[in-house]
């Protein structure tokens, strides 16, 4: 647990790959959100973004600014990505790596299970051997851990479903899969944030909107966060979408 391992890879002629594990657990996912945080809180001359995935961080960054603020021994480096390589590599102490998460959250996500919303329960249950009651309760016991956005903008990746209630995709893909929809893939779970195609075992779906490109902060969730869901009954689910609760 004191002992991290990382490379660092060109991703074309403006960005770099840091892969910080093969795993995909809390601990890699709590050293990449800690490598993000630190470059985006001190970016260095040239960086445009960072974006975290399971066990990586791609590192976006202007390779002219970037040649523009070389100092120092950077003036013998041969290409853009040796200086970039250089800086970033003054992020990867043990200090930084390790630190605490002190910005976590935990975002309770209602979700009315079954019906209409979760036309798959019944067959998640059964290839479980389990009841629906079941699957609702293991599903709603567990705190999931957000190790990534991706697929669709503001589509969490959740970590830490219990194999009890675990699904394969279905091998045809709906069309359409409404906003909302709270899903099953292998031993993962998540929420449709938009209204897209896919292939998820649908289990219920939130009155939540997950993703609201006209705020500041567009996606309610973010990597790192902490997603506990609540189970509500239909009446409540049309409350929140009336805007009642």
């Amino acid at each position: 647990m004191d002992k991290a391992t990382y490379e660092m890879l060109p991703l074309g002629d403006t960005a770099i790959i840091i892969r910080l594990g093969n795993s995909i657990d809390e601990r890699v996912n709590r050293i990449v959100m800690n490598v993000s945080r630190a470059l985006e809180e001190r970016p260095f001359a040239g960086l445009i973004e960072c974006v975290p995935s399971f066990v990586a961080v791609a590192v976006h960054y202007d390779p002219l600014l970037v040649k523009k603020s070389r100092a120092g021994a950077e003036h013998q480096h041969a290409t853009i990505f040796e200086t970039v390589c250089a800086r970033v590599q003054t992020y990867l102490t043990k200090e930084q790596l390790f630190a605490s998460n002190q910005e976590a959250r935990t975002i309770e996500i209602p979700v009315c299970y079954g019906g209409e919303y979760g036309p798959d329960l019944s067959q998640v249950a059964k290839l479980n051997g389990l009841t629906e009651e079941e699957v609702i309760t293991i599903h709603t016991e567990g705190l999931y851990l957000v190790h990534m956005l991706g697929f669709a903008p503001g589509f969490p990746y959740l970590g830490g479903m219990s194999e009890k209630i675990a699904a394969p995709r279905h091998q045809t893909p709906r069309t359409i899969i409404p906003q909302g929809s709270v899903g099953i893939a292998g031993k993962q779970t998540g929420v449709y944030s938009v209204a897209t195609p896919g292939g998820w075992q649908l289990i219920g779906r939130t009155p939540l909107a997950l993703f609201c490109p006209q705020d500041e902060i567009p996606s309610l969730l973010r990597p790192g966060d902490s997603v506990k869901f609540k189970p509500i009954t239909d009446e409540q689910f049309k409350f929140y979408i009336e805007g009642e609760l």
